[in-house]
């Protein structure tokens, strides 16, 4: 299954799939797309940013354009809601759905959620709202389709927010938060620091690690830590360039101080990384 609204004006595209066609497993190339998974009827196994990663039965997983996934084409039960920033940009929309470095670019592992039958009778509905809306040609289509998928993005909001150390977390605290997450996806590749981070927000490193319990189990150094492996990984397994080259990318100066780090983290030296993770298990 593959529904596509699209706007060559516009640019913009939304896809409702479940990836078991060559056409919507294309979709899995492309570099900007967010996906919304959701593993309605089993467990799904996928790849994501190189590792393995289970999906269970009745879980949603929140994807930004950076992730590099792979998905059977023979899955079942899976759905997906597939679009661009045109169609959707989370940032420009963040006073509407507040997911912006919480949903998407909150941690450098996608958001998962588990819907309890509730919760998936409520998805249900929007699937089946937007099957509709997806078969109606007119010139307000897009705009029925973006009010879907803002509806559930504020319901897939409200449900993390749940689960959090202290859900009655000050709506002031969790913004400052999602503006440090969205810091560091932007500046991590040239601050190392929790002081960068706080000075860019104007606060001292101390509050920020007071406020990361309330939110996570990760500290503020954590965070910064967690992204930049992410894409010291990603880079090892999806490209053809060099420890050196990797480290100068990734803000070092000294590539033995990057290899130091990695092996600290990972326990294995980036090379004996790669060579590994390349065997698929």
């Amino acid at each position: 299954m593959k529904l596509t609204y699209s706007s060559l004006k516009d640019e913009d595209v939304f896809i409702l799939t479940d990836f078991s066609c060559e056409p919507a497993q294309e979709l899995l190339l492309k570099k900007n797309l967010y996906k919304v998974l959701w593993s309605k009827k089993e467990s799904t196994t996928l790849r994501i940013d190189g590792y393995q990663f289970e999906l269970k039965e009745n879980e949603v997983i929140f994807c930004t354009p950076l992730n590099v996934m792979e998905i059977p084409i023979d899955s079942k039960g899976l759905l997906a809601f597939v679009f661009n920033k045109e169609f959707f940009c989370i940032q420009t929309h963040d006073d509407q759905v507040s997911c912006h470095g919480f949903l998407f670019f909150g941690s450098s592992q996608p958001q998962t959620i588990l819907l309890k039958e509730k919760e998936s009778d409520q998805f249900n509905n929007i699937v089946h709202q937007f099957k509709e809306d997806l078969l109606i040609k007119d010139h307000l289509q897009g705009e029925m389709l973006r009010s879907l998928l803002k509806r559930l993005l504020i319901f897939s909001t409200r449900m993390v927010k749940k689960e959090l150390p202290q859900p009655d977390i000050s709506n002031a605290h969790m913004n400052i938060i999602r503006e440090y997450n969205v810091l560091v996806e932007k500046h991590f590749r040239e601050y190392h620091h929790v002081k960068d981070y706080a000075n860019l927000l104007f606060k001292s490193p101390k509050t920020l690690s007071n406020l990361f319990p309330k939110y996570s189990d990760k500290s503020p150094i954590m965070v910064i830590n967690d992204r930049i492996l992410l894409e010291a990984k990603r880079l090892l397994l999806y490209s053809d360039n060099s420890t050196n080259e990797i480290a100068a990318e990734l803000g070092y100066k000294d590539p033995g101080h990057f290899s130091k780090f990695f092996k600290n983290h990972e326990g294995l030296s980036p090379s004996v990384f790669k060579k590994q993770k390349l065997v698929k298990p």
